[in-house]
């Protein structure tokens, strides 16, 4: 029999029970995020079903047993899975979902052999895109993230965390969070949102780093705490951006404020941003491409997650990719995510994903899976919310038109998403988005 959970109340209804799942992934059983073999257990069910009340899960595991558990309940509506395969919904904890413009001239400039930072240092990249979202309107922004959330969603995406950081101005950076919390209140996908004012020395204060460090640190983050705009800050601790020194103290600020801590370290060079998130007590890493074994160490010891992202390296076309495989057998906890921007990641597919990690990342299906939902949510404070099928959870769902995990970024370039349910509602069937 499946117990409730201990703070659950008997339902006096079932709103929604999906049942006849081919392959059922609960990802219950433990609490926290999970490292080394436990990333390989994702609580598989053959022959699941699903029941839900209230928008969340009341019971998940073999249909036989959710029977017995709701034997006797209403069954408003039920949707037969006709034997395909059901996980939780996906989380992206890592994107920078609102911004103006796109930058496909960059293409050229990559193929030619110029790297990400020699662009950024000619004026484009980041400060490309910091133009373009400082033209844009608050509407502008939101029809054009709008949109890509509804691509997420229709890929499997139930929540996602957006950072800001294309403003880079006092105002254009509340401009970003206002359209997120807009974002977050008016479409299906739960939003967490992420101040990331330090993610470029905006082009007016080149060779003056410091002064904007400033900016961030006294203007900046108290007002986004103020008017409580973000839950996160993240800062790009990199050569030719932010210092290791520069990003401690945005952090510290940010931590004095309250803000959950995230960080870009080692995305190029091992400058020991590992080492940094580490020492703050950041609630993940983010790339760490050249993270050296010190640093993922200092990593495990504090509990930082790893959020690795493949799409990003691949598109970058770096000569090697983050150290997942090393990382695990370390027990540092891995999760993964698009991060969907306008250059180096211009994907919303997680997906996509899917297949890199798989085969620039060396990690198993069932590892990648628990990394884009189980530890993906821990990595944006939500793991006791969404991440895993359990009684008390919100009833977020993927139906992916697959008999078993691994056909998924196996048979890669399509998406094989029948069906997304989110909070107890479909949002999308038959891969396509309902009406809102």
């Amino acid at each position: 029999m499946l117990p409730w959970r201990r703070e659950s109340v008997k339902p006096e209804r079932i709103d929604l029970l999906v049942h006849n799942i081919g392959v059922l992934v609960t990802m219950g059983g433990k609490h926290g995020p999970r490292r080394g073999v436990e990333m390989s257990d994702v609580g598989l069910v053959t022959g699941g079903a699903v029941a839900i009340a209230d928008g969340k899960i009341v019971a998940a595991g073999a249909e036989a047993d959710v029977r017995a558990e709701i034997a006797g309940l209403p069954i408003e509506q039920s949707l037969d899975a006709n034997g395909r395969l059901v996980t939780p919904g996906l989380v992206d904890p890592h994107t920078h979902l609102v911004h103006g413009g796109s930058r496909e001239n960059e293409l050229v400039l990559k193929l030619k052999g110029m790297s990400y930072l020699d662009i950024l240092a000619q004026g484009g990249g980041i400060l490309s895109t910091v133009r373009a979202t400082r033209a844009a309107t608050e509407d502008e922004l939101y029809e054009k993230a709008r949109k890509s959330l509804d691509i997420m969603m229709l890929y499997g995406a139930t929540t996602v965390e957006a950072k800001s950081g294309y403003g880079l101005t006092l105002a254009d950076e509340l401009k970003q969070l206002r359209v997120t919390r807009r974002l977050d209140e008016t479409h299906p996908i739960d939003l967490v949102s992420t101040f990331m004012g330090a993610h470029a020395v905006p082009a007016e204060y080149k060779g003056r780093s410091a002064e904007y460090v400033k900016l961030v640190i006294e203007e900046m983050l108290p007002e986004v705490k103020r008017q409580g705009l973000a839950e996160f800050c993240d800062v790009f601790c990199e050569h030719g951006v932010f210092s290791v020194d520069e990003s401690r103290a945005i952090l510290a600020a940010a931590k004095e404020l309250g803000f959950g801590l995230k960080l870009h370290a080692d995305e190029i060079e091992p400058l020991g941003g590992a080492q940094l998130a580490a020492e703050m007590g950041c609630i993940s890493a983010e790339h760490l491409l050249a993270a050296t074994d010190e640093g993922l160490k200092a990593m495990r010891d504090a509990g930082v997650i790893a959020v690795c992202l493949p799409a990003t390296s691949f598109n970058l076309r770096a000569k090697s990719h983050a150290r997942a495989r090393t990382m695990i057998e370390l027990g540092v906890p891995v999760a993964l995510s698009t991060d969907y921007n306008p250059g180096s990641s211009p994907t919303e597919s997680l997906q996509l994903v899917m297949t890199l990690a798989c085969l620039n990342l060396n990690m198993s299906p069932e590892e990648v899976f628990t990394a884009m939902t189980i530890n993906a949510a821990y990595a944006i404070g939500r793991g006791d919310q969404v991440g895993s099928l359990e009684p008390g959870k919100l009833a977020d769902l993927v139906l992916f038109n697959a008999e078993n995990l691994a056909y998924v970024p196996y048979h890669f370039g399509i998406n094989h998403v029948d069906t997304v349910i989110k909070k107890g509602r479909v949002v999308v069937a038959g891969g396509r988005l309902l009406e809102k």
